[in-house]
């Protein structure tokens, strides 16, 4: 049997076809975005009854003009000298956002660490060991996985490192 090239993937983001393909556990939660909230993030932790340091933003910087992914808790921010030292970098800013859209796929809000149009160095932030599942974007506003931060490290080859602040 052939495999489903992603668009064939019936109301599969590329982060959940990732996710299938590799066999990966996790579970789906989705809820109504509300455009005018401020904060993405906060909004998935409320909307999902889930605690801010279980909910991860998905962030593009820039380390040494290199994309970079940083998955820090939307409790709090991302530290990005402690990002650029994490990647061997010496500074660290956040990405164009259109870049960042252009490079992953994905739009703003909706950015997921998985299933990336270009594969981006990823970090994730060590607070998420603390957890037995974390919640991370599955590529859309108002959709969201939650898996092992084993099994999103693994996935996105992910560096684990003190990266947030809060």
């Amino acid at each position: 049997m052939a495999k489903k090239s992603r668009k064939q993937q019936p109301g599969g983001t590329p982060a959940t076809v990732a996710l299938t393909t590799a066999g990966t556990a996790f579970t789906v939660h989705s809820y109504d975005h509300d455009p005018a909230s401020a904060s993405y993030g906060e909004e998935a932790a409320q909307a999902l009854g889930v605690s801010p340091d279980r909910v991860f933003k998905t962030l593009v910087a820039e380390v040494d003009g290199e994309l970079v992914v940083a998955v820090v808790p939307v409790a709090g921010s991302l530290d990005l000298k402690a990002l650029a030292s994490a990647v061997g970098g010496k500074r660290a800013t956040m990405a164009d956002p259109a870049a960042a859209e252009r490079t992953t796929g994905y739009v703003r809000g909706g950015i997921s660490p998985l299933g990336q149009r270009k594969r981006l160095r990823t970090v994730l932030d060590a607070s998420a060991g603390a957890h037995a599942t974390i919640c991370v974007s599955a590529g859309r506003r108002g959709l969201e996985v939650e898996l092992s931060p084993e099994d999103l490290t693994a996935l996105t080859t992910a560096t684990v490192a003190p990266i947030g602040r809060t």
